[in-house]
């Protein structure tokens, strides 16, 4: 694809480009339907010349839905080589607020997925993608946020965002200085001696140290002196549980390592979180505004749970125990640990951000990770998960009043 073919729209900020959006796309997708028809649909138009960049932009979207990464990457690339601001679909004409997205250049899942927190509100989003510089003139809009990750990939874009930020002219959220604590290895640091919560020390280690401790020519305390087997090892850079294993002993470590050939790793203690019945519950929730938020909870045999292979659909208990922690969570699981979380989303600072967490066997709050990308989303079959709808309602209630709040209080602030 070259881009002569997608009629170029100038590098002016101030002019947007339609485009159907990561929420209605990956909603097609999620609902099994075929989208094979529209990637062929929006190639044959640009190919004709016909298409504008929020189709080109579109068309990347889909091809990596399809599953191939690198060519929906290429054709993101080759689309924002000449424009770069987009504007989601908004449901109402005369939006009351407009909201400008800083992006990174990165994959489908490498920003903040904030078109389905706002798509049912009568918000504008304006998503500017950030590259090597900003625009002279930025677009109009009443709030920013960052919505580029804590990743390798995103380094530039955030420090391009860091730089302008003192002067930016309205509210900026989710700085990127805040966004940066979110790495694995940052994290543990961060939140180290917060009563009633456990995070496992997450440190980085060489191919070579990890060959050593095969070995038997350090030990685990040398990497990190609260390390021990069992340990959980992933490869740096990874997500979604690619290359994710505990490992028992030096010779599973050496097994591990002949299978992989990254030179790069995290390595953390492993925490048996296991209830008493021996299963394993995983709890996703969004901070927002320095509110916690339930937005699911997996239950699983296996201590690698992530929502998709807990299979709660095909679990009727299972579904009813996660439905009484979402209408309970204030009076239960928010309540219990109350201090922690707002303790940790003190330290955290961000405005919005999400915390994949268990409870340990002492009952105090397990934290695995936190990020500001993690899908927050309505998609769920309303048949199977009745009580979901209304609870990440109130998600999407709670950020976009908190945009509300800033826009605000800038206005009044400006007067």
């Amino acid at each position: 694809m070259h881009h002569q073919n997608l009629s170029p729209i100038g590098m002016e900020a101030a002019n947007h480009s339609d485009r159907i959006g990561f929420a209605q796309l990956t909603r097609r997708a999620f609902d099994g339907g075929d989208l094979r028809p529209l990637r062929d649909q929006l190639a044959a138009k640009i190919s004709a010349g016909l298409a504008h960049a929020g189709e080109g932009l579109d068309l990347s979207l889909v091809v990596q839905l399809l599953g191939d990464k690198k060519l929906g990457l290429d054709i993101q690339a080759e689309v924002l080589g000449f424009h770069r601001l987009f504007r989601a679909p908004c449901r109402v004409e005369k939006p009351r607020l407009r909201v400008l997205a800083l992006a990174a250049a990165i994959d489908m899942g490498g920003n903040t997925p904030i078109e389905f927190l706002l798509e049912e509100s009568d918000i504008e989003l304006l998503t500017l993608y950030v590259i090597d510089g900003l625009p002279e003139q930025l677009p109009d809009h009443d709030v920013a946020i960052v919505v580029a990750s804590d990743s390798e990939e995103c380094r530039k874009a955030l420090a391009v965002i860091d730089k302008a930020a003192p002067r930016w002219p309205r509210p900026l959220l989710n700085r990127p200085e805040l966004i940066a604590n979110l790495d694995r290895d940052k994290l543990y640091r961060l939140l180290a001696g917060i009563p009633g919560l456990e995070i496992p020390a997450t440190v980085h280690a060489t191919r070579a140290q990890m060959t050593d401790l095969s070995q038997g020519r350090i030990v685990c305390a040398d990497i990190v002196g609260e390390l021990r087997f069992p340990m959980i090892v992933r490869p740096r850079g990874t997500h979604a549980g690619v290359g994710l294993a505990k490992l028992d002993d030096a010779a599973a470590l050496a097994a591990y390592l002949a299978e992989r050939q990254e030179q790069d790793f995290f390595v953390a203690r492993f925490v048996d979180y296991a209830s008493r019945g021996g299963l394993y519950r995983k709890y996703r929730l969004a901070i927002v505004d320095g509110q916690p938020y339930a937005c699911h909870m997996a239950i699983a045999e296996r201590w690698d749970i992530w929502y998709l292979n807990a299979d709660m659909a095909a679990s009727e208990a299972k579904r009813v125990e996660e439905a009484s922690f979402m209408i309970d969570f204030d009076r239960g699981f928010g309540a219990r640990h109350k201090s922690a979380l707002d303790e940790m989303s003190r330290r955290i600072g961000l405005d919005y951000f999400i915390v994949d967490c268990a409870e340990n066997q002492n009952g105090e709050l397990l934290v695995f990770e936190a990020d500001n990308t993690a899908v927050v989303h309505n998609m769920d079959p309303v048949a199977v998960f009745p009580y979901k709808p209304s609870q990440m309602r109130k998600i999407f209630a709670a950020f976009t009043s908190m945009l509300s709040r800033h826009a605000k209080a800038s206005e009044a602030s400006a007067a």
